[in-house]
């Protein structure tokens, strides 16, 4: 799969999963412990591990790759 589209579909789960946050915010107080679990357990994490992903992913995949870390272009040699 390409990147720019691995990278569109973590940015719209990004946005979906964001939307029941503005409501957790602007409901009202009375309402908020009904669904607080999930907010805190679902919802929170899924946006900040897409966030991280969209971030700094491009490092995660340099991690892992197969390349030898020679191969990896850097600007520890440039002077």
């Amino acid at each position: 799969m390409n990147q720019s589209t691995i990278r569109s579909i973590f940015r719209w789960i990004h946005i979906i999963f964001g939307i029941p946050i503005i409501g957790y915010i602007y409901d009202s107080p009375a309402d908020t412990p009904n669904y607080a679990w999930s907010i805190r357990c679902v919802f929170l994490p899924v946006i900040l591990l897409t966030g991280l992903w969209m971030w700094k992913g491009h490092l995660v995949r340099r991690l892992f790759s197969k390349r030898p870390a020679d191969a990896v272009d850097s600007y520890t040699n440039v002077r």
